[in-house]
């Protein structure tokens, strides 16, 4: 499934300006422990999290993450936006729980 079905169906607002539609997800890791997501989460896979600040960016640049999801309704600081922006990281925001 690409990036772009995947927000239709969690009715993501999306913060990025990257084409989702070329980016394929072939798995998902919902966390907000940063700890289970370096010890557990699969380099390509979807990050969704509550957690908003700037370590989530790290984190996914580290795995080779190709997207973020702040769930809950959650907004993410201004600095993470932008380093997600800058490292080429796509966010999404979506009201929904993980």
């Amino acid at each position: 499934m690409n990036l772009k079905e995947l927000a239709g169906i969690i009715n993501a607002e999306v913060i990025s300006d990257v084409d989702l539609g070329e980016i394929n997800i072939p798995y998902a890791y919902a966390c907000d422990l940063m700890s289970d997501v370096l010890a557990f989460c699969s380099p390509g896979s979807l990050l969704l999290t509550g957690l908003t600040n700037i370590q989530i960016v790290r984190t996914a640049q580290m795995l080779d993450l190709p997207a973020i999801v702040f769930v809950r309704g959650k907004i993410p600081l201004e600095e993470t936006v932008t380093l997600a922006r800058e490292s080429g990281i796509p966010v999404l925001l979506s009201k929904f729980s993980l």
